[in-house]
């Protein structure tokens, strides 16, 4: 059960995760320590944004929201699961012509990569020949509860999804926006899109303690479409506030003490692209390809200089991007024809708390 405190600066009240001894307010930045809630916290814990360190400043403190729950420490080597859903929605008027190879690109990264064993790994394309297999509504639920069904302190999950995202009129109050965002399986058509709050339902607030989920979603209108309660507003710059997306009925977005982080292609009022960009040949995502490629050249060190590096491929699409043709061929594809602007698309970092982006790590 979240035990339920009032910031002690701005009096906004804020959902204390299970162990945690002191929170920091998304509002006003002011941190609330629970052994002595009246005490104001110092001001330079105060600043309303962040940027990003110098190379050559000295490391800044902890981040006050890392804070370990009671009880024994997780496993220090967890399992590894994922699941990758690509929906090319082929010989239709929605066709996309990138999906499938996200998934295939993803499914290589995480084996290769990451380690992850090939056995781990259920994927959801239409090229699957097993009816389980493919993306259709049912089975990719049954692929989510899959993915977190079991799962253990030092296990690390991931699930990416490539294919189209939408949005619906939301009227229980619980958007920021008043959109709910949506997954569109194969079958979405006739059986429905997959909404944010069965997404969060399903593989975010039954996640346990110890247990890190990453989700990679390459869709339209996915900034938020896995109701996570912070989102990671940067500039341009590289600086950064986190917002506060918890609803104001109180519902908890958040999960059962374990991680979750998530990597979106676009913001929720904006669309992505699907591109000739990962080879000559074939089409991808152009946040996917942003994604694999901070990888591959050693900028995704921590979840900052990742959102960064994303960010800067797709902005600058008309810059290097590693070779000739398909340097020409993506910004024209990105910019509609034109050898001349960028790709209005920001790829978004939500979390289930905020954390020092700059600090933290990336790692599956």
């Amino acid at each position: 059960m979240f035990m339920l405190v009032n910031c002690s600066n701005c009096h906004t009240p804020l959902q204390l995760p299970p162990g945690a001894t002191a929170i920091r307010c998304a509002l006003c930045q002011a941190v609330t320590h629970i052994a002595d809630p009246r005490s104001a916290p110092p001001p330079s814990l105060q600043s309303p944004s962040h940027a990003p360190p110098p190379a050559t400043a000295p490391a800044p403190a902890p981040s006050p929201y890392n804070h370990a729950p009671s009880g024994q420490p997780p496993h220090a080597h967890g399992r590894k699961r994922a699941v990758i859903c690509g929906i090319s929605y082929r010989y239709s008027r929605h066709e996309l012509k990138g999906c499938i190879n996200d998934a295939k690109c993803m499914r290589y990264l995480l084996i290769n990569k990451f380690k992850f064993p090939e056995s781990s790994i259920l994927m959801l394309t239409e090229e699957e020949t097993d009816p389980y297999r493919t993306p259709t509504k049912y089975n990719m639920r049954m692929a989510l509860y899959w993915l977190v069904q079991g799962c253990q302190p030092g296990d690390s999950l991931v699930f990416h999804y490539s294919g189209h995202g939408s949005r619906q009129r939301n009227y229980n109050g619980d958007e920021v926006d008043g959109y709910d965002e949506t997954l569109c399986p194969l079958d979405f058509e006739t059986q429905g899109m997959i909404v944010d709050d069965e997404i969060n339902a399903t593989i975010v607030r039954p996640l346990p303690r110890g247990v890190k989920l990453h989700a990679i979603i390459d869709a339209c209108h996915s900034g938020t479409v896995l109701d996570l309660p912070f989102l990671c507003r940067m500039s341009r710059s590289g600086q950064y506030v986190w917002e506060d997306h918890r609803p104001r009925s109180g519902v908890w977005k958040g999960t059962n003490g374990g991680e979750v982080i998530s990597f979106s292609g676009c913001d929720d009022d904006q669309t992505s692209a699907d591109t000739s960009a990962l080879s000559r040949i074939t089409s991808t995502g152009a946040m996917t390809f942003a994604f694999i490629q901070a990888i591959e050249r050693g900028q995704a060190t921590t979840y900052g200089s990742m959102l960064n590096s994303m960010r800067a491929v797709i902005r600058s699409t008309g810059n290097d991007l590693g070779g000739g043709a398909v340097t020409s061929l993506l910004t024209m594809l990105l910019t509609g024809g034109s050898l001349s602007g960028g790709l209005r698309q920001e790829p978004q970092l939500t979390s289930c708390e905020p954390f020092d982006v700059y600090t933290k790590p990336f790692a599956f």
